[in-house]
This record gives structure tokens, C-alpha cells and sequence, in this order.
């Protein structure tokens, strides 16, 4: 059985998922919308084994007041770490492999299904042909430049519109099938 990789991701209306330096203060002036409302994070959260993210979102993630992903495995992709904090739950793994391998060690272990996490590795996954579906939420704010959600590709990626949706507060958020 193939693993099945998801990405969840906002990018501003330019498509940016950060500022250049990394931060993301934008997302905290968008338009307040419904406080019920998770826009189906938790649904794909709950759905997943595991999350792959890369160094630069685990750094952010890092900043938040709590740790989000109680003990939900999560797998730091990175090169420059060698390290973790000794406060993180045991369930937080730092590895360095390329997408395939990663994916079969992980499969290896029984995991099978996968939220990727983090501009570079998303783009990583894509370039590998390992994301089966992205849910893309536009905030309506443009930032004018930072970190794009998407880069060069080796080949075009041919996209299947899941569903589109909007909410009164202005965020579309758009599911696509990878066409594989």
C-alpha cells in the first residue's frame, strides 16, 4: 500500500506563506471568521499518523505558547539540526532522508498516511511526486513578497479541483487531487 501525503497550508492572496524572514503576523490580522470554525484542519489532523515538516516551520512552531500537536508523531526534516529540545514530547523525530526514503522508513514502521508541512518540504514532496491532495486556504491580504508556497518544478503538475469553498470572512479554501 502506497502512503498517502496531504498538505494544509494558508497563503496570502499573492501566494506567500510567509514574510522573507519567516514570520507569519499577517495570518493573525486576517479576518476574524466564525471561532468554531477549524476550516477541516482538524478533521485532516486527526485523519493523519504522522507530520513531516521541515526545520524553518518546526523553528516556528517552537515560539508558540504551547506545543500544538500533543503527542501526534512528528518528523523534523533537516540537515542543520542535530539536535532536538529536550522538552518535546518523544513523539518528535529529526531525520535528514530524502521524501522516498523517508516515506518508506516510515512506511516501514506501519505509518501510512502523512501531513507535510513547511514551504521547502512541501515543494520537496511535490518535485518527488509524493502529495496526493493540498487544501490551500487564501487569506484575502496581499504581502507584496516572503516565502512562496510553490517553486521551480522539473516538470508541470497537473491538478484536480476537489472542492472550492468561501467564508463570509473572504478565506477560499481549495482542495486539489495531484493527478498522478
Amino acid at each position: 500500500m502506497n502512503p498517502t501525503c496531504y498538505v494544509f497550508i494558508a497563503t496570502s492572496l499573492d501566494g506567500f506563506i510567509a514574510r522573507k524572514d519567516g514570520n507569519i503576523d499577517w495570518l493573525e490580522s486576517a479576518p476574524a471568521g466564525d471561532p468554531d470554525e477549524d476550516y477541516g484542519y482538524k478533521m485532516l489532523f486527526d485523519s493523519v499518523d504522522a507530520l513531516i515538516m521541515g526545520r524553518n516551520t518546526f523553528e516556528k512552531v517552537l515560539s508558540f505558547p504551547q506545543w500544538p500537536y500533543d503527542r501526534k508523531p512528528l518528523i523534523v526534516l533537516s540537515k542543520r539540526l542535530d539536535t532536538l529540545p529536550p522538552s518535546l514530547p518523544s513523539s518528535v523525530r529529526l531525520m535528514c532522508d530524502d521524501p522516498k526514503k523517508l516515506l518508506e522508513r516510515l512506511t516501514a514502521e506501519g505509518m501510512q498516511s502523512f501531513y507535510v508541512d513547511g514551504g521547502a518540504v512541501i515543494q520537496s514532496f511535490l518535485r518527488a511526486n509524493l502529495i496526493d491532495e493540498m487544501t490551500i486556504t487564501t487569506i484575502p491580504i496581499l504581502i507584496g513578497g516572503g516565502i512562496p508556497l510553490f517553486g521551480f518544478l522539473d516538470t508541470d503538475i497537473q491538478l484536480e479541483l476537489m472542492t472550492s469553498q468561501s467564508f463570509p470572512n473572504g478565506f477560499v479554501i481549495t482542495k486539489y487531487r495531484i493527478a498522478k
